[in-house]
């Protein structure tokens, strides 16, 4: 493994009381970890945990010195109808949209209060993936895609895959399977 930019040791995390953990992994430039369970299982109180957002109850979350993080939430926030494009949205999250990948360009000019939740969704992880970060926390990209969406989200998970880590959550293994490095299961409850 390269460069390790995360690495969490025995990690027991939760908000009011301990939901996820022990939980002992590292994550290093260029992987793609995919973390997979189902509803109630702790993904994302775990990726909370790694953004300051939850409480760490034992164990360790280390982070490289000077680690630049984005966190693409499980229901990115809608704007109100306003006349914002797209290109609107990569340009306030400090992205070029000439540089957007070719499954985002058709969206650039639509306002995004017409957009569906699936064209909303890819721009919105976009705007995590594209940024300049180290570590890309991505809670459950494929919520509101349908296939031909989900075909896009993986060309944008392959186009920022070469210099930055990402760790997504899912509890679509198939999917986890095709674009990860590797999968690691996590099981409702699990506490052991």
């Amino acid at each position: 493994m390269s460069e390790s930019l995360l690495r969490l040791d025995g990690l027991v995390a939760g908000h009011r009381a301990p939901v996820v953990g022990p939980l002992s992994f590292a994550l290093g430039r260029g992987e793609v970890l995919g973390l997979w369970g189902g509803n109630g299982s702790g993904k994302s109180t775990l990726l909370n945990a790694i953004a300051r957002a939850a409480r760490v109850f034992a164990g360790t979350i280390r982070r490289a010195p000077g680690l630049r993080l984005s966190y693409q939430e499980q229901r990115p926030v809608r704007l109100d109808p306003m006349p914002m494009t797209g290109a609107d949205l990569l340009r306030a999250a400090g992205l070029d949209p000439r540089r957007a990948p070719a499954p985002l360009v058709a969206l650039l000019g639509q306002r995004l209060d017409r957009l569906s939740g699936g064209q909303y969704q890819l721009l919105c992880v976009w705007c995590a993936l594209g940024a300049e970060v180290d570590l890309v926390l991505l809670d459950e990209p494929t919520n509101n895609l349908d296939p031909g969406a989900e075909r896009s989200l993986r060309v944008l998970l392959e186009t920022a895959r070469a210099d930055r880590a990402v760790l997504l959550v899912s509890h679509e293994r198939a999917f986890l399977d095709a674009v990860s490095t590797r999968v690691l299961t996590l099981e409702a409850g699990e506490r052991s």
